[in-house]
């Protein structure tokens, strides 16, 4: 089998057992699983020195990871959002907490941000503490597969060329139990791991590995970049 498949089978297993054991619904299939107990997540991970020290987030917007976006905006801390599918030529959103009316729970909400909070560019961009990601699988060495978009890896990729993720910013990823893996997962040159695993139970440091330098240009197919605004901007001077 290809690598593809080998992530795509592994994805298959983990969402069949989150379904089976009642701890996501069955569209969870194909999707950053909403599982039970991410709440507890939240509460466990804001419970570590890396996020009483971060004072910017970055985030996907899934609903599993909700819990920690509210939390975040909720102990004042600066939330960049990522734009579903990375869409816009400014694929973040901004939530900054000293300027939101909306309660943290409102305003951490993928729907409620795509009408309420401004889009910026890394270039409008403060430097990254902590950046959360969700996660179908994750092993305890940090290797972690995502829903198979790549959209996450794109998104820490932009911000790693422009310098607002460095080796000093914290990658943390909220997942239910049964999502950690005691096996090698597949995994790619364009794939980032994790730094810290956060499950309802427990907090799992990984040992930290080099990440990649940006964008892998060589390997990014034409159909993604033109389907992401940022990619295509900066193509012409990264394939010449």
């Amino acid at each position: 089998m290809s690598l593809d498949d080998d992530k795509s089978t592994v994805r298959e297993r983990i969402w069949s057992a989150l379904i089976e054991a009642e701890i996501s619904t069955p569209d969870t299939r194909g999707h950053i699983p909403q599982f039970i107990g991410s709440d507890r997540a939240a509460e466990l991970l804001a419970t570590t020195d890396a996020w009483r020290r971060a004072r910017t987030v970055k985030a996907n917007p899934d609903t599993a990871q909700l819990p920690v976006r509210a939390r975040a905006l909720a102990e004042g801390k600066i939330l960049y959002m990522a734009v579903p599918k990375i869409a816009t030529i400014e694929p973040f959103y901004l939530i900054d907490p000293a300027r939101s009316t909306l309660p943290p729970g409102q305003a951490a909400s993928s729907s409620t941000a795509a009408h309420a909070s401004p889009r910026v560019g890394p270039e409008h961009m403060l430097p990254i503490d902590l950046i959360v990601c969700g996660t179908v699988a994750v092993n305890r060495e940090g290797v972690r597969l995502g829903k198979g978009a790549g959209y996450s890896d794109i998104e820490v990729a932009l911000l790693i060329e422009d310098g607002l993720v460095t080796d000093d910013t914290l990658i943390v990823t909220t997942v239910h139990s049964l999502q950690v893996v005691d096996e090698p997962l597949p995994e790619s040159a364009h794939d980032f791991r994790v730094d810290l695993i956060v499950t309802e139970k427990d907090i799992v440091p990984c040992q930290r590995s080099p990440r990649p330098s940006g964008v892998i240009w060589s390997s990014m197919p034409a159909d993604k970049i033109a389907a992401i605004p940022i990619l295509g901007s900066r193509a012409k001077n990264n394939l010449s």
